[in-house]
């Protein structure tokens, strides 16, 4: 009996870290393929990684910052800190709030649609045909999402930092009878320029990490549209776990 738990834990090690080796060495490749960007395919990855995100994410980021407001708004006024109303609420969007739930909406639509894509693509042996007319995989298909995230993932920040304040004004003008003089007025006391840049700095990993893991999930498909099925559910899955743990470190790194 105990020997069987020792090979079961060790098969599950072993997966982990072949799983984490394939993804290194992904990457490493995918860094190496840079030189041979192809800047029509890297257009159209930003626009349809990108641009297309941009409604949900607005949508998901603007209740987020009329929430937040609700939730500390009052609580501020009873104990007469509502000077200090919108600059918790633009300090919290630019560290926090903003590109960690940006990232998570773009892993669950951009990482699904990037793993779904490539991996419909290697079930039905399009990538096997890419490699008999002498096209590099990882150069045509991997590189130009990784760098459309890298890219396009902080723009998305930067418009929900926007987003996410103006929610928390509203609330905290309309139903808190926070001044608008006040609200604004906390913004520039206690937000600086470094809370907005290093939500940015964090949105650049995060897109690497959604691009990276739904394209290794891609190429690694197997077994039909039922394999294509897992490989976006486990993407998906992993990208946001890595995406949480990855903002603890980038957390302590940028703002301690």
């Amino acid at each position: 009996m105990l020997s069987k738990l020792f090979a079961r834990t060790g098969r599950i090690v072993i997966n982990i870290l072949d799983n984490v080796g394939q993804i290194a060495l992904l990457f490493v490749r995918t860094v190496y393929q840079v030189r041979q960007l192809n800047s029509a395919l890297l257009l159209r990855q930003m626009a349809h990684l990108g641009a297309d995100s941009l409604a949900i994410i607005l949508l998901t980021m603007l209740f987020t910052g009329m929430v937040m407001t609700v939730q500390t708004a009052h609580e501020f006024v009873k104990y007469g800190a509502q000077s200090s109303v919108g600059g918790l609420v633009a300090v919290a969007m630019g560290r926090e709030l903003a590109p960690v739930l940006t990232g998570v909406v773009f892993a669950g639509r951009v990482g699904a649609a990037i793993t779904a894509e490539i991996g419909s693509m290697k079930v039905t042996e399009q990538i096997d045909a890419l490699r008999v007319m002498a096209v590099n995989p990882i150069a045509y298909l991997v590189v130009p999402r990784m760098i459309a995230c890298l890219l396009m993932l902080p723009l998305l920040v930067v418009f929900a930092n926007v987003i996410g304040s103006i929610g928390g004004y509203m609330i905290a003008t309309a139903y808190a009878g926070i001044g608008s003089f006040t609200f604004l007025n906390s913004i520039q006391v206690f937000a600086v320029p470094h809370d907005i840049v290093g939500g940015m700095i964090k949105a650049m990993f995060f897109g690497i990490i959604v691009a990276i893991i739904g394209c290794h999930k891609g190429l690694t498909t197997a077994q039909g549209a039922e394999g294509v099925g897992r490989a976006t559910t486990g993407s998906v899955v992993l990208s946001i776990i890595l995406i949480f743990i990855s903002n603890y470190f980038l957390s302590v790194l940028l703002y301690r």
